[in-house]
């Protein structure tokens, strides 16, 4: 069955989304299981000693061989270093696309229609041309490049948001992001303004807040006199403090679980507590939010609405500043980590056909509006069986060698035919 791909491929976490074509119509899209029992898989690459490229290994302290968060390097004229050798992040990045872009294809049993993968809102056209010129001679062809809160804004117009101005709100696993969209006549967004970013701020900050809470409530321990704390595993208490992060977004109350050398351990957290430990960094976000509302020229009144994406975006304390901020609804949908694939989904069965869509309202504003009731989780396809001004770039450094990267086919066949132009960081 016909279908289009939208990718997310963030700092940290990597998703996709799937809409199948019914007819003149497209389906409801469906996320993509990227990784048994998930729908993301973590952005990372690890680089084996024979050479072949493994998506999503955990990255092994100091090993050299395993990198993340090279998406953001794109435009960087310093290339990323793997295994000793030099690889340009836009490269990279397209390799980790184009292994998303294989899974759907396993999946649905041919290549999408059309793909469009996203890109934070602050990009120019140098950074645009150079991942897009790494996805085609990678062997992804027909791919479209949308602004990520373009694609978050397709995401709540699928579900009933019905303003024409909006702010998006992204708060990522490593990188905070606010822009404006506004709805033009044919129905589609496309961006008012600078964006602004906060790199290094988002929900890993906001886990390891926790995670110093809980070293601290270990060392004053008195079975532990400090000890413990030091003895707990990073890996080991990142994911607990995670886990424990994610279900105080229901839950007022929960445990840091841990399995430490003197025995299993439990420190309880409130979330009233936890609160209490990330309101000034995610106050930061909201404040850097309405500046980019001021620099666009706008004022939070004009705004018809907040959009949320983001994995830690659907925290209660979110959406309480927010609404504090602004006189107007904020919307969350009930996968924000999967906002941003969903909408670029929906966007590329407009770049496969398109249809005029019903013109915007006047929006509502902020009078007699009610936040928009969050719609049913984003289902899931099962795998097959076997994210501060982020501007124009510079212009490319002089030439540097490049090692290519072995590669499962047809991306291997793309890259052989590169190796004849050395020296090209194209």
């Amino acid at each position: 069955m016909p279908y289009v791909l939208g990718i997310d491929i963030g700092c940290t976490t990597t998703a996709a989304a799937v809409a199948r074509r019914w007819g003149a119509e497209w389906s409801t899209p469906e996320a993509v299981a990227l990784r048994a029992g998930s729908a993301t898989v973590p952005s990372t690459l690890h680089l084996s000693a024979g050479g072949a490229m493994t998506v999503g290994a955990p990255a092994v302290g100091g090993d050299g061989r395993t990198v993340r968060c090279f998406p953001h390097r794109i435009g960087d004229e310093v290339p990323v270093v793997v295994g000793g050798d030099a690889y340009p992040a836009q490269t990279l990045t397209a390799v980790l696309a184009g292994w998303v872009a294989e899974q759907a294809r396993v999946a649905e049993g041919a290549p999408a229609e059309a793909v469009v993968v996203s890109h934070p809102a602050g990009w120019g056209t140098h950074r645009r041309e150079l991942l897009h010129r790494a996805l085609t001679e990678l062997g992804l062809p027909r791919v479209t490049l949308l602004p990520a809160p373009v694609t978050i804004a397709e995401y709540h117009a699928a579900r009933d948001f019905p303003g024409t101005l909006a702010a998006v709100y992204r708060l990522g696993g490593e990188n905070f992001e606010a822009a404006l969209v506004r709805r033009h006549h044919d129905g589609t967004y496309g961006t008012v303004g600078l964006a602004r970013s906060l790199p290094g701020c988002g929900g890993a900050d906001l886990t390891e807040e926790l995670a110093d809470h809980v070293r601290a409530v270990l060392a004053r321990g008195p079975a532990t006199t400090g000890r413990v704390g030091v003895d707990i595993p990073p890996h080991q208490l990142t994911m607990a403090c995670d886990r424990a992060k994610h279900e105080l977004t229901v839950a007022t109350e929960t445990d840091v679980v841990l399995d430490l050398p003197s025995g299993p351990t439990r420190v309880p957290v409130s979330r009233a507590q936890f609160e209490e430990l990330v309101r000034p960094t995610v106050a930061m976000t909201v404040d850097l939010l309405i500046r980019a509302v001021h620099n666009a020229g706008l004022t939070p009144a004009e705004l018809d609405g907040v959009l949320l994406a983001g994995g830690s975006a659907r925290l209660p304390l979110v959406a309480e500043l927010l609404g504090a901020a602004v006189p107007c609804p904020v919307q969350v949908g009930p996968d924000p980590e999967l906002a941003v694939a969903v909408g670029a989904a929906l966007a590329a069965g407009q770049v496969v056909a398109p249809r005029p869509r019903p013109a915007p309202g006047a929006g509502r504003g902020p009078t007699g509006t009610a936040p928009v009731a969050a719609a049913s989780a984003v289902p899931v396809v099962p795998p097959p069986d076997h994210g501060i001004d982020l501007g124009e770039g510079p212009p490319p450094r002089p030439p540097v060698r490049i090692t290519p990267l072995e590669l499962p086919q047809p991306s291997r066949r793309a890259l052989n035919g590169r190796r004849g132009r050395k020296g090209s960081t194209r």
